[in-house]
C-alpha cells in the first residue's frame, strides 16, 4: 500500500509523495478529489517538480463541472426510461430531492424533465389541461419545488397534436400536443410556470405529415416569443434532422429510442461516429438518455424485459464513456432513488464529465479504425493544443489490442496518458502505445504531449455535409432518402482508408462536403491530395475560405479509389476546404491528405 509522506490535511486538495514500488500507476487521484498521490518509485528524482504540476492539474479536473453551462451539454435526469407515462407529482419531486443530496446535483445534472403523460388534452378555451390523477396540484408546485432545489426543470411536448404515448394507449396524451397551440402552450410552459427545458417529440407531427424544418421553426419562435432566452429546446425527430437544427435547437435526437441492451447501446453510438462535424458550442447530438444502472439481472424499466436485457458493468462503463466524449447530453434515465454505488461512481467521475462538458464542444471524431476497434479523438482545453482526450472503443465479440500512433492523433515527442475511469497517470509513451481493451468495452484518456503537430490525414466521414438529413418519409430514418432527394451522406465503402467514404456529392451547389478546420502551423505551399472513385469521367470544385474555385477534373471512370491533388498556397491559421459541383455528380470521396510542399518551378517535393 501507499506510504505517504505528507503533511497536508486531507481536506484540503493536497500533492502527496508516496513509494510503491508494486504500483504501476505514476499520479492517482483519491475518489473524492481532494488529494494526489505521486508515486516517486516510477519517476526520476529529478522530475519530481516536474510531476507536482502535472498532478496540481489533475487536480483541477477533479472540480465539479459548471452546472447548466448553455454552451455545454445538458446533465440531468428525465422520467421516461424509468417510468414512461406512469408519472407523479410525488415521484418527480422525490426524484429531485434525491438528486439534490445523493451528489448528483453536485457533480452537475441539474435538470429533473418532466417528459409524456402531465397534461390531459387542451379545454374548450384552448388553455392545457393538466392530469389531475397523477398531478392533483398542477404543475406550478412542481416546477416551483425543482427550482427550490436550485434545479432546473423541464418539460415535453409534441409537434403534432397528439403525443408519442397516446400512440401506446394513454388517452391523456390525445390532443394535448402543440398543434394549434404553440403560443399558448409556450406561454404556459416557460412564463406561467417557468420551465428551463423543452423536449418536443414528433410522434403526432409524423402523423400529420408535418414538415419537420418548418414545424420546428415555428416552435422556436414562440419560443422566443415568451422572452425566455434561457430555454433549451431539443428536437425529438428519432434521426439526425438535418443542418438546420443548430439554428433552432441546443440538441437533436439521431436515433429510434434507446433500451437497456449492448445492442442498443451500440447501434446508437455507431450511428454517430460519423455526426462529428455537427456539434459545436452550445449544439450537440443527442445520443438519448442514458440507460446507466441496468445491469444484466437487475433492470428496472418501463418497458419489460422484451429488449431491456441489460448491460454488463463494461458495457455500462463504455455505454457512459462514449455520450461523454461524444459530446451527447448526459440525462440519466434510471430511478435514481435506487441508483446502485458503482454507478453514481460512474456517472459521477468529474474527468469523465469534464471531458463532456469541455468548453470547446467538440464531439470526437474517428481518427483510426481496425474492424470492430475505434479510435476516437478530440482537443481538450484549447483548440490545437497540446492536450487532447482519446477514446479506445472496442464494439467487437473478443478482445482487442489498440496499437495507438501518436501520428494518427496529431501529438509528438513525449504523451503522458491519464486514465479517466481509473483516475490515475499510467505513464508516457512516444510515437506508439499498445492497450488492450476487452470485448464490448472502452477506455478513455486524457493525452498530454510535448507538442502538436499538424492534422495530415482528414477523412471524408469527419466533414460537413451541408444537404446532409436521415429523416425519410417511410421509416425512422434512412441513408436511402439521401439517394432519393439527391443528397450526399456517408456510406460503407470497400477500399475505403476508414471503410467509409462519402457518396452521392454534387448536382446542386449546396450538395457540398466541408472540411471546416483545417490547420496549417506554418504559412507556404501545400498539397491537397483527394483519394476519390467516379466510375465515370467526372469533375468536382475545391473552395478555400469561400474564396475562388479550382476544378479537379479525372477524365476516365476508375476500378477503385485513386489519388488526384492540388497545390494550393495556405497562411497559418485554420482554414476550410469545401468540395462542391453545382453541374452534376462529384466522385465519391475517402480522404483529403494535407502536407506541406517543397517548391521547385510549378512541382511540388514533399
Amino acid at each position: 500500500m501507499f506510504m505517504t509522506h505528507s503533511l497536508f490535511a486531507a481536506f484540503f486538495a493536497a500533492v502527496n509523495f508516496v513509494e510503491c514500488p508494486k504500483c504501476d500507476k505514476r499520479i492517482r487521484i483519491s475518489e473524492d478529489g481532494r488529494d494526489a498521490f505521486v508515486n516517486m518509485s516510477r519517476i526520476a528524482p529529478e522530475r519530481k517538480e516536474e510531476m507536482k504540476v502535472r498532478a496540481e492539474m489533475l487536480l483541477g479536473f477533479a472540480r465539479p463541472v459548471e452546472a447548466a453551462n448553455p454552451k455545454t451539454p445538458l446533465m440531468g435526469w428525465s422520467s421516461w426510461n424509468t417510468f414512461a407515462e406512469h408519472i407523479s407529482e410525488e415521484i418527480i419531486v422525490g426524484v429531485a430531492k434525491t438528486m439534490a443530496t445523493n451528489g448528483l446535483k453536485a457533480a452537475g445534472y441539474v435538470y429533473v424533465n418532466i417528459d409524456d403523460g402531465f397534461f390531459d388534452g387542451h379545454g374548450p378555451d384552448g388553455r392545457l389541461r393538466f392530469n389531475p390523477r397523477r398531478f392533483p396540484n398542477g404543475m406550478k408546485g412542481t416546477v416551483d419545488g425543482i427550482h427550490a432545489l436550485g434545479m432546473k426543470a423541464g418539460t415535453y411536448s409534441d409537434a403534432g397534436a397528439n403525443t408519442c404515448a397516446s400512440y401506446g394507449g394513454d388517452k391523456s396524451g390525445i390532443g394535448s400536443g402543440l398543434y394549434g397551440h404553440d403560443a399558448a402552450d409556450c406561454q404556459l410552459h416557460f412564463n406561467e410556470l417557468g420551465f428551463d427545458f423543452f423536449k418536443v417529440d414528433y410522434c403526432g407531427g409524423r402523423r400529420l405529415h408535418l414538415e419537420e424544418r418548418a414545424r420546428y421553426t415555428e416552435i422556436a419562435n414562440a419560443i422566443k416569443a415568451t422572452g425566455r432566452k434561457d430555454v433549451r429546446l431539443n428536437i425529438c425527430r428519432w434521426a439526425f434532422p438535418g443542418t438546420w437544427a443548430a439554428e433552432l435547437a441546443g440538441s437533436w435526437r439521431t436515433t429510434r429510442d434507446i433500451r437497456a441492451s449492448w445492442k442498443s447501446v451500440s447501434g446508437i453510438i455507431a450511428e454517430n461516429l460519423y455526426l462529428s462535424a455537427y456539434a459545436s458550442p452550445g449544439h450537440f447530438n443527442d445520443l438519448d438518455m442514458l440507460e446507466v444502472a441496468q445491469i444484466k439481472g437487475a433492470v428496472k424499466s418501463a418497458f419489460g424485459s422484451s429488449g431491456d436485457v441489460g448491460m454488463t458493468l463494461d458495457e455500462e462503463a463504455a455505454h457512459f464513456g462514449m455520450w461523454c466524449i461524444m459530446s451527447s447530453p448526459l440525462v440519466l434515465g434510471n430511478d435514481v432513488r435506487i441508483i446502485p454505488p458503482s454507478t453514481m461512481k460512474l456517472v459521477t467521475n468529474p474527468f469523465l464529465l469534464h471531458m463532456n462538458q469541455d468548453p470547446l464542444g467538440l464531439q470526437a471524431y474517428v481518427a483510426s479504425r481496425d474492424g470492430e476497434a475505434y479510435v476516437l479523438v478530440k482537443d481538450a482545453d484549447t483548440l490545437f493544443g497540446k492536450s487532447r482526450y482519446v477514446a479506445l472503443y472496442n464494439a467487437g465479440e473478443t478482445e482487442h489490442e489498440f496499437a495507438v500512433k501518436a501520428s494518427d492523433i496529431d501529438l509528438g515527442g513525449k504523451i503522458a496518458a491519464f486514465d479517466l475511469m481509473e483516475r490515475a497517470d499510467v505513464g508516457e509513451f512516444e510515437n506508439e502505445v499498445s492497450v488492450r481493451v476487452r470485448p464490448h468495452a472502452a477506455k478513455f484518456f486524457r493525452f498530454d504531449a510535448e507538442r502538436r503537430i499538424d492534422r495530415s490525414l482528414y477523412e471524408a466521414e469527419t466533414a460537413y455535409l451541408t444537404d446532409y438529413s436521415e429523416i425519410d418519409d417511410s421509416s425512422y430514418g434512412s441513408t436511402n432518402s439521401c439517394v432519393v432527394q439527391g443528397r450526399a451522406y456517408y456510406a460503407p465503402a470497400e477500399g475505403a482508408s476508414g471503410g467509409v467514404a462519402v457518396v452521392n456529392l454534387g448536382a446542386r451547389e449546396s450538395n457540398d462536403l466541408i472540411w471546416k478546420s483545417v490547420n496549417v502551423s506554418e504559412s507556404g505551399k501545400y498539397r491537397l491530395t483527394f483519394r476519390c472513385f467516379t466510375p465515370e469521367p467526372r469533375k468536382f470544385y475545391v473552395q478555400i475560405d469561400g474564396g475562388a474555385k479550382s476544378m479537379v477534373w479525372i477524365g476516365k471512370g476508375m476500378s477503385g479509389f485513386g489519388d488526384t491533388h492540388l497545390d494550393v498556397e495556405l497562411e497559418q491559421g485554420i482554414h476550410s476546404v469545401r468540395i462542391t459541383n453545382a453541374y452534376g455528380k462529384a466522385p465519391d470521396i475517402d480522404f483529403m491528405r494535407v502536407e506541406r510542399c517543397l517548391v521547385r518551378l510549378s512541382g511540388c517535393w514533399r
